[in-house]
């Protein structure tokens, strides 16, 4: 499917992670989150530290495109619900060799160095369905200037020109890449991590979970279908019901003097809910 549109620009919008000085790596699953004792020094806010200089991956980058043609943008997460350029055309698009991944690590925007959260990065192996956009070549550089200074500030990502399938036939897009490389992967998380992150984790612009659930919320839209992406979100979202009800059961024993109400005669205890056993397994 083609759509046409123009999009406002809103520079001031980042969305993803940035290096934080004198922070040691996320702990294992199993191990406690980083305190106030071990954060680093006392009185400091965290400051940005670059993963390496992003200065000379966007004149590659710029060089690769060539500056002739109509810069065509690949998007999997945010840039498909907020890619803040304008763009004349956009299209549904599947990239091989890729897939979209809730691995990483953001200590600012989604978390902080007590709390990490998380955002998405495009990992080597398996397909992805996002959105393609279309720039035109006048405003290229401009568009550019302005997604390195959202999205590789730190120089965390790796872009790459993928060759992208659509609708009207194959676009060679310009894409972010994490590398397992980076110390911003997360690596293999356990549902338990999974719960624990999404609990306690809000950076600058919000949470992690509502930045996973407004991306399921988009893919949806288009009939883009992320089973991994939609069954981490019911993993989030049954936690927060079970930790409701059990505020909620809480509240009615203080309301009823400390005493648990009966159950009505004949009734029986509600089956508890459970979200699907399938879980996403990523190749090496």
């Amino acid at each position: 499917m083609f759509s046409e549109g123009k999009r406002p620009v809103n520079n001031g919008f980042v969305i993803h992670d940035r290096e934080i000085v004198g922070a040691p790596p996320p702990p294992p699953d199993g191990e406690p989150v980083l305190t106030s004792r071990n954060a680093g020094p006392s009185g400091l806010e965290p400051v940005a530290r670059p993963v390496r200089d992003p200065q000379p991956l966007l004149d590659r980058t710029i060089g690769e495109w060539g500056g002739h043609d109509d810069l065509w943008l690949f998007g999997y997460g945010s840039l498909i619900w907020r890619p803040d350029f304008d763009f004349t055309e956009r299209r549904a698009a599947r990239v091989h060799g890729w897939h979209r991944a809730l691995k990483m690590w953001s200590r600012v925007n989604r978390g902080t160095v007590q709390h990490p959260g998380l955002v998405f990065g495009l990992l080597s192996g398996g397909s992805c369905q996002g959105m393609v956009f279309r720039v035109p070549a006048a405003d290229g550089l401009e568009t550019l200037g302005r997604l390195w200074l959202r999205e590789m500030p730190t120089g965390v990502y790796d872009p790459r020109w993928l060759d992208c399938v659509t609708p009207g036939g194959r676009v060679r897009a310009l894409a972010f890449t994490l590398s397992r490389r980076s110390p911003n992967f997360t690596g293999e998380l356990s549902d338990a991590r999974y719960r624990q992150i999404f609990q306690s984790a809000i950076g600058r612009y919000g949470t992690s979970i509502d930045y996973a659930r407004q991306t399921l919320i988009e893919l949806q839209r288009h009939a883009i279908h992320d089973r991994a992406l939609a069954r981490l979100v019911r993993l989030a979202e049954d936690e927060l019901s079970a930790l409701a009800d059990c505020s909620a059961a809480t509240g009615s024993l203080y309301m009823n003097g400390g005493q648990a109400a009966a159950p009505a005669s004949g009734s029986e205890p509600a089956a508890s809910d459970r979200s699907e056993s399938d879980t996403f397994q990523e190749k090496p």
